[in-house]
């Protein structure tokens, strides 16, 4: 095979969260190819072609596959990297995600446990909470875009006018301030030049509560900024027919070279910086900023059988809640625990924890700032149970030891990458745990994400397990 040459084959197996095994027609070589399901037969350019390493550029799907079921609703499926499964069913996207997590868990458990599948998500469609939209242009020096990354591209934008995992509002949002700032000419922000203006537009929306909050980023050029005359911008929004209330318009100052939202200066242009939103019967105050779940009706999920494992495990207990973000895990818990305590190392969102447990009341629940490896160290109370819900790598391996040292009968790790929660089951496994029950959520319809909440045990001391 050549680097640069054109292939076809069909793909026999999906790797998370994207890649197609491709067995190459008249060649005895597989090549992992993104953006590609199980069953299709492909072509594809070969981008890399090393010994043990051969990676393709998906060209074209010559055949679907046979559990692609359904034309796709949103007219920029093809070309947004949004979404990966909306040629499929609902319930094939469950049975596909559902078999790939139990594939991955099943190579890093070899012994038996309850798998309890895979729950749904209470929308499949306009269920997202934020969105982060980027602006650029689709073509090189073509007119302004407004929206999310082309499939396989830095630097193109596709303007998501018509998405449909959000809701009419977002659209609604988008299309004004698209509308508004071609009007004014305003350049966007060029990511490899370092130059420009425009940046984002992020549309934080509520479910239950149907509040909005939106905010603009640019850079902090005065000239652009008087042009633009944002308060103008604000009026256009407030006469928007809107089925959520706007609670805030701000605009965001960021001059940094990295292509994330962040914040040098915030500006209020109107209302508050912040929106509502109920989860379970508990209220939390979100910012631009605050993490939290981007499926609300999903989370409830998520968390529901979250409290359902520690509840099983007896209450009245000491519990730790470790990578705790706002602390939304820790106040769902605090009514089933004698105590709560939260680590989470960014300050912003502990005093933002701080803050909702107060509003909603709960007096069992303690909040720390800090790298979870150095925090558990000040911690004078042993805990009686664990929460584990760490960033999308897994657990530094040292604070993985720190955690089994403190010997807890039982555990409950919240993984939205099922690879490294493999990987840090197989050392939980040999320091003396059992997997007991895992089920999947579907947090992210359309899309190859998921959510995967594992019970873990003391193993019997006349247990076997074989661990790899």
């Amino acid at each position: 095979m050549k680097k640069n040459e054109i292939y076809e084959g069909m793909v026999n197996e999906l790797k998370f969260p994207n890649k197609g095994k491709v067995i190459v027609e008249n060649e005895e070589e597989t090549v992992m190819v993104k953006n590609t399901l199980p069953g299709q037969k492909v072509r594809f350019r070969l981008a890399k072609n090393k010994k043990n390493k051969k990676e393709g550029k998906l060209l074209e799907v010559l055949e679907l596959s046979d559990s692609e079921t359904q034309t796709p609703p949103c007219p920029h499926f093809e070309f947004c990297g949004g979404c990966s499964y909306q040629t499929m069913s609902y319930d094939n996207q469950l049975k596909l995600k559902k078999d790939t997590v139990k594939g991955i868990l099943d190579n890093a458990i070899n012994e038996s446990y309850e798998f309890q599948g895979i729950l749904q998500s209470p929308l499949q469609w306009e269920y997202r909470n934020k969105m982060e939209f980027s602006f650029g242009d689709e073509v090189k020096d073509g007119p302004l875009a407004l929206g999310m990354h082309k499939r396989n591209s830095f630097h193109d934008i596709v303007t998501v006018d018509e998405c449909q995992i959000v809701d009419s509002d977002y659209r609604k949002i988008l299309d004004a301030v698209l509308e508004f700032c071609a009007g004014k000419e305003l350049p966007f922000y060029k990511k490899l030049r370092h130059e420009g203006y425009l940046r984002h537009l992020l549309v934080r929306r509520t479910t239950v509560t149907k509040q909005l909050l939106v905010a603009v980023v640019t850079t902090s050029d005065k000239e652009m900024e008087e042009k633009a005359n944002w308060t103008e911008l604000v009026e256009i929004l407030k006469n928007l027919d809107l089925s959520a209330k706007l609670c805030g318009v701000i605009h965001i100052i960021n001059d940094g070279l990295a292509d994330v939202v962040q914040s040098d200066e915030t500006r209020i242009l109107f209302g508050d910086e912040y929106i509502y939103e109920e989860l379970l019967g508990l209220r939390f105050k979100i910012s631009v900023f605050s993490f939290f779940q981007t499926n609300s009706l999903g989370a409830e999920v998520l968390y529901e059988t979250a409290r359902e494992y520690v509840a099983d495990a007896g209450n009245g207990k000491v519990v730790y809640d470790l990578y705790s973000g706002t602390g939304t895990i820790a106040q769902i818990l605090a009514p089933v625990a004698k105590e709560v305590i939260g680590v989470e190392i960014i300050e912003e969102a502990v005093e933002a924890a701080k803050e909702n447990a107060k509003r909603n009341h709960l007096e069992n629940c303690e909040f720390l700032a800090g790298d979870v490896l150095k925090v558990l160290d000040d911690i004078e109370q042993k805990p009686d149970f664990i929460v584990l819900d760490p960033p999308r790598d897994g657990i530094h391996p040292k604070a993985l030891e720190k955690i089994i040292s403190y010997g807890v009968e039982k555990m409950v790790y919240i993984s939205c990458k099922p690879t490294s929660l493999a990987r840090d089951l197989e050392v939980l496994l040999a320091r003396g745990y059992e997997a007991e029950r895992i089920c999947c959520v579907d947090m992210f319809p359309q899309t190859t994400g998921i959510e995967t909440v594992c019970l873990l045990g003391k193993r019997k001391p006349d247990a076997k397990v074989k661990i790899g």
